[in-house]
């Protein structure tokens, strides 16, 4: 028994050791770096609205939320059904897509970014910057203070920033996808493999812990 238990410990040791080396060490990065300066929490500028609610005078059905926003110094709703996503004024009037201009005039007024180049984004890619967000979207290409590039994504109808992408960010990203085990979409964290491997690791800490105590089995 003794020898079956050192074996098992040696060789899934063997097996897991990177796997464990890398959770060591994206775990030691998330640990050190805050969440809110990977977003880029840091660029976006204040934005303070009231809005009288009176004002709203619509009947909406099957609705899962309703978000109010700011687009251009007109208040919107951001209505979220079953069939998706509505994009209205106070009066229930559905927006028009803004302009590549209208998103540069966006980031410039609500981050600290100063806006290079834009370009629009209309096709999902599995694993992107933008992942999980609505489409269409806009990229705005810009810098900060220090001249790094900063990808900025404005939602294309209401005008809302949805993501900040830094450097950062994308490092973070890269040691998520290392950390769960999901090198391609780095999204999907109920995989088998993550699965295997944290069993693996469990049943080569449990032997270690036996040889170490040196348990005497009949």
């Amino acid at each position: 028994m003794k020898f079956l238990v050192r074996k098992t410990h040696k060789y899934l040791s063997i097996l897991i050791s990177i796997q464990l080396l890398l959770w060591t060490i994206s775990g030691i990065y998330f640990a050190f770096n805050q969440i809110e300066l990977v977003r880029g929490e840091q660029y976006r500028l204040p934005q303070v609205f009231s809005i009288d609610l009176s004002k709203i005078n619509l009947l909406l059905d099957s609705v899962k939320s309703i978000q109010v926003a700011r687009r251009f110094g007109e208040e919107i709703l951001i209505v979220r059904k079953e069939t998706g996503t509505e994009y209205l004024n106070l009066e229930g009037v559905a927006l028009e897509k803004l302009s590549k201009k209208q998103a540069t005039s966006i980031v410039s007024a609500v981050t600290s970014l100063t806006p290079l180049a834009v370009e629009e984004i209309i096709d999902p890619e599995p694993g992107s910057e933008y992942r999980g967000r609505n489409l269409p979207l806009f990229k705005v290409i810009t810098q900060d203070q220090e001249n790094d590039e900063i990808n900025v994504y404005v939602d294309a109808i209401s005008g809302q920033v949805v993501a900040i992408r830094s450097e950062q960010w994308r490092l973070w990203d890269l040691m998520w996808g290392l950390h769960i085990m999901d090198w391609e979409t780095r999204d999907e964290i109920n995989n088998w493999l993550l699965k295997l491997f944290s069993v693996l690791a469990l049943i080569s800490s449990l032997t270690g812990v036996f040889i170490f105590f040196r348990w005497d089995w009949k």
